[in-house]
């Protein structure tokens, strides 16, 4: 019966446009945080640990997700980039954290290009230079596509399906034995809780943090309306790394659990030759090269958005600074030859500072009696418990970080 009111059906481009956001913003956190050392810390982890490996996994897991769901939340409902946030609750604050992340972004980039020239000269037995640079020119076509944020959206989330595939035969062919690997899981013969926080900062630490979150800000899904799309976005996100890692972890226990010895010089790789033979040299490349290069992508993007204030608003003028930013990071690998460990390992310490600073001022945000900064919209006080206690833990991974620092000096 007409009852005199119209109601507008719903538009499914737009319905479209919007699940193809979600899931770019998925996968460009979880490819942002699988990257040249994501492979490297499993592979020498799971040879240290064997199949009590799976409990850290497990561990980190959990606790990546109860930082992701109060990160994308808070800024998902607030409409802000974080450092838009932190600068309204304390005035510079979120300068501090731009040029924190920034920098971490940058240095960690020139890694994540010398990981794609590794993976081209795997696949390819192309000089280390030539790979590089012609991986940073694919990096920078992304950015000057007449639709980049579509064009970013869809590489990642292919990478990210055609890793995970990889590897998941990886895991197959490597025979490993799954029920040790089920029951340590639960029940650990050893527990190392270092390893276990140098996952979770490698996972969520940096501008890994606020790459999802900043991507969906950036393709207009926010508000109190689209709580169940970004809670469900960012579980599923930090879920899509847990797979990766855990199959990888799997692929790799298979042959250590035979007692092979993997090789110093790139245990991954010679895992996969022991796997598949001389073509699992060539899968390897091709895993490890879509792994950086979506964190190139991922790391670029993040680290300009920091400043997005700059562009007023101008998405052109945004993707040249991500461009410029990738061409920066590439003339620094080629003018070094390879990425600096002591500058990885300062950017490693400024990511462990970042997370408990960025993090505190998100619960700031969420703790709020006024909620003027959420729309008065109510948060979720075992939400923000669980985010105390992950902040908590990231004080000492922000310790261990300022250690490292000293170290340097």
């Amino acid at each position: 019966m007409d009852n005199g009111t119209t109601t507008t059906p719903p538009n499914p481009v737009a319905a479209r446009a919007g699940r193809g956001a979600l899931l770019g913003a998925m996968f460009l956190m979880a490819t942002s945080a699988i990257g040249p050392g994501f492979i490297t810390q499993t592979t020498v982890f799971t040879e240290q640990l064997g199949a009590a490996f799976a409990f850290a996994i497990l561990l980190s897991i959990v606790v990546d997700i109860a930082v992701q769901l109060n990160v994308w939340r808070v800024i998902g409902i607030a409409g802000m980039h974080a450092q838009d946030l932190a600068n309204k609750v304390i005035p510079g604050a979120g300068w501090f954290l731009a040029v924190l992340v920034f920098l971490g972004g940058l240095i960690f980039n020139i890694g994540n290009i010398g990981g794609t020239a590794l993976g081209m000269n795997a696949m390819f037995g192309l000089d280390v230079k030539i790979g590089g640079t012609i991986s940073a020119i694919i990096a920078i076509g992304i950015f000057l596509s007449r639709r980049a944020g579509v064009a970013m959206d869809r590489i990642v989330v292919v990478l990210g399906v055609l890793m995970i595939g990889m590897v998941l035969y990886a895991a197959i062919a490597s025979d490993p034995p799954a029920g040790e690997a089920l029951k340590q899981t639960v029940l650990p013969d050893s527990v190392d809780f270092l390893i276990i926080t140098t996952l979770i900062g490698g996972t969520v630490g940096g501008y890994i943090t606020y790459a999802g979150a900043h991507r969906l800000v950036d393709s207009g899904i926010t508000g109190t309306d689209s709580i169940r799309m970004i809670s469900r976005g960012s579980v599923t996100g930090i879920l899509v790394t847990g797979v990766m890692r855990a199959l990888l972890f799997l692929a790799i226990l298979g042959v250590v659990s035979g007692g092979v010895a993997l090789s110093d010089a790139n245990p991954t790789a010679s895992a996969f030759e022991h796997v598949m033979g001389d073509v699992g040299v060539r899968v390897f490349g091709v895993i490890l090269w879509a792994a950086s290069i979506t964190s190139v992508v991922g790391a670029s993007y993040t680290s300009v958005s920091f400043f997005s204030g700059a562009f007023k608003g101008s998405s052109k003028n945004r993707n040249y600074a991500v461009v410029a930013f990738i061409a920066a990071c590439a003339v620094a690998f080629l003018a070094l030859g390879k990425a600096p460990v002591t500058l990885l390992v300062l950017a490693g310490a400024l990511n462990g500072l970042i997370l408990p600073v960025g993090l505190a001022v998100i619960l700031w945000v969420a703790f709020r009696r006024s909620g003027d900064l959420l729309g008065g919209y109510h948060y979720p006080k075992w939400l923000l418990a669980a985010g105390v206690l992950v902040w908590m833990l990231t004080i000492y991974l922000g310790w261990e970080s300022l250690g490292g620092i000293k170290d340097l000096w």
